[in-house]
């Protein structure tokens, strides 16, 4: 026969609502939506597919940073009967969204560049040089002003590493514009093209990663689970642990929730409080749930680690 002795950690163990970077965003979608117009017209002008193939990517981060700031609008939201987390999930999808959207641009991108490899045509470099200038000054501005938050958020890490990408990409075609007008080697631009290509998927590899583990509940990559399992094992008067689940809540906020054989009672809600109060420090897992079992054959339904 087994008693209840399940426990919520308190306000302790929780993580507040996460910073709020909606005046970043509305900067960030201004100064952007302003350079791909620009980008894309002197683009054609100047005949670059180097130029209109960053103003693609520019466009596509445009509305990377829209779902972005939207998810961390929603992630806000108090917790409701039916959604008891509260919207904390959808930042998760927005970094996601994010990954999938700029990987399935960058083929349109590849394949344009292989065509023009084979098949170049005159170049701008002036114009080039001049627009892409630009563009390393607002992508960097954009990526310094989300570079606070990159690395406890995973949306916001999204939006920094595009922004930080965008920047070197920019200075890229710059250097391609200069190497044009010295050399007039043409395929030059379509080369720069395709090392577009492989810096947005070498920034968004890890994003698409982490985020598709997010959705599927895997233990965050920051966290290691043994370490947390040998924590609460070493606790006082705790014998084993059992049913140990550790996830994502949100792009910022993880959450635990575990069995603890305690044969000498429970421990009281000081230790509770402290457990939950060190996860949060060591582990940054800031949502705890435990609870406590006196003896072990209350525990035997759950005990094995395939069984959930």
């Amino acid at each position: 026969m087994t008693k209840d002795h399940s426990h919520q950690s308190h306000e302790i163990g929780h993580v507040h609502a996460p910073a709020n970077f909606g005046r970043a965003f509305a900067i960030g979608i201004s100064l952007n939506i302003a350079f791909v117009v620009v980008e894309f017209i002197y683009g054609l002008l100047g005949n670059s597919l180097a130029l209109m193939a960053d103003a693609g990517h520019n466009l596509s981060d445009v509305l990377g940073l829209a779902v972005a700031w939207i998810a961390s609008v929603l992630m806000r939201r108090p917790p409701t009967p039916q959604y008891t987390y509260g919207l904390r999930g959808s930042s998760i999808l927005a970094a996601l969204f994010n990954a999938v959207f700029l990987l399935m641009a960058v083929g349109a991108i590849a394949w344009e560049a292989l065509l023009r490899l084979f098949h170049p045509e005159p170049v701008a470099s002036v114009t080039v040089m001049v627009v892409a200038g630009i563009g390393v000054v607002i992508n960097g501005v954009t990526a310094w002003l989300f570079a606070s938050g990159r690395r406890d958020d995973l949306n916001i890490r999204g939006a920094f590493l595009h922004m930080a990408a965008d920047a070197a990409v920019s200075a890229g075609v710059v250097l391609a514009g200069i190497i044009i007008q010295l050399t007039a080697w043409l395929w030059i631009d379509p080369v720069t093209s395709l090392v577009i290509v492989a810096v947005i998927v070498w920034s968004t590899w890890g994003l698409l990663c982490d985020s598709l583990a997010m959705s599927v509940s895997a233990v965050p990559s920051s966290i290691q689970p043994d370490a947390v399992r040998s924590y609460l094992e070493t606790r006082p008067g705790v014998s084993s642990v059992h049913d140990l689940h550790i996830w994502a809540m949100s792009t910022s906020e993880n959450a635990l929730t575990a069995h603890l054989v305690i044969p000498g009672g429970h421990p009281g809600d000081d230790f509770l409080i402290s457990t939950a109060d060190e996860l949060r420090r060591i582990f940054k897992i800031g949502h705890t749930t435990l609870q406590v079992e006196i003896t072990h054959e209350a525990a035997c339904r759950l005990a094995p680690d395939d069984v959930v």
